[in-house]
């Protein structure tokens, strides 16, 4: 069964931590429902379609299906679209940037038409209305994709961040980190090689402070839950030298 991260008469948050086999990387996928209009975060590949529609159609209608919201364009994030498109009426929701990437993933003969089936996100973010409530897109641009988004739910305050906060070993998406310092290990490399720029990060760190967040939620790996623990992963994420900060000339040499 999908984990719930929220629940209340109306408003329903789950995760799904555990649909990923062999040697594929580790994913979270997320559901949120409102009123009976679902949108599904970062679905994957095919890898885990058949899995999560199962899951899903344990709790809803796959035809009740809003959304299809992106965070950016990998693998894990969204190459099911094909199959996804063909069993919902979801509207595909990512960057701008990426939306005209859509069609590559899908038959010639879908392609043409996709278009009517994306709603591009603009650059600054935006409001996507779910049921009687919303889900703010908000910028994450650099971490790691160039037209990057990460996924406010105001009714859970519930911030679903994508890459920013992954970690590798340790607990998964139903055990919140408790020990941050015994933590950074797990997320120390991964955010050094895959996070453009203190820059990025700094910024991207005022952005959520600024936020009513009560859990920062990543598609791998546990999440940070209260305002301490949120709060140290800020302050860490803030200060991290990666990406670019870290390249020397001994990076870009012909090989022998």
């Amino acid at each position: 069964m999908g984990i719930e991260l929220f629940k209340d008469a109306h408003h329903t948050c789950l995760a799904f931590g555990d649909l990923v086999t062999g040697s594929g990387v580790q994913a979270n996928q997320f559901m949120i429902v409102d009123n009976g209009e679902v949108a599904l975060l970062d679905p994957g590949g095919e890898l885990t379609f058949t899995a999560l529609s199962n899951k899903i159609a344990q709790y809803e209608n796959l035809k009740d299906m809003k959304y299809l919201l992106a965070s950016h364009q990998d693998p894990d994030i969204i190459t099911s679209v094909q199959s996804w498109v063909t069993r919902t009426d979801a509207t595909i929701v990512c960057s701008q940037l990426w939306a005209r990437f859509i069609p590559h993933l899908l038959p010639s003969y879908m392609g043409d038409k996709i278009g009517q089936r994306c709603m591009p996100i603009p650059d600054k973010g935006m409001d996507i209305p779910l049921g009687n409530s919303m889900i703010k897109a908000v910028p994450a641009h650099f971490l790691h994709s160039v037209g990057n988004f990460q996924f406010y739910d105001p009714t859970s305050r519930i911030l679903f961040s994508g890459d920013m906060g992954a970690s590798v070993g340790g607990g998964d998406v139903s055990d919140p980190v408790t020990d941050f310092e015994a933590h950074i290990p797990r997320m120390l490399g991964f955010h050094r090689r895959y996070m453009c720029s203190n820059r990025a990060t700094r910024l991207w760190a005022n952005m959520v402070r600024g936020m009513d967040v009560e859990m920062i939620v990543p598609q791998h790996g546990q999440p940070f839950q209260g305002p301490e623990m949120i709060g140290r992963f800020l302050d860490w994420i803030s200060e991290l030298k990666c990406g670019v900060d870290l390249l020397t000339q001994q990076d870009f040499m012909v090989p022998d």
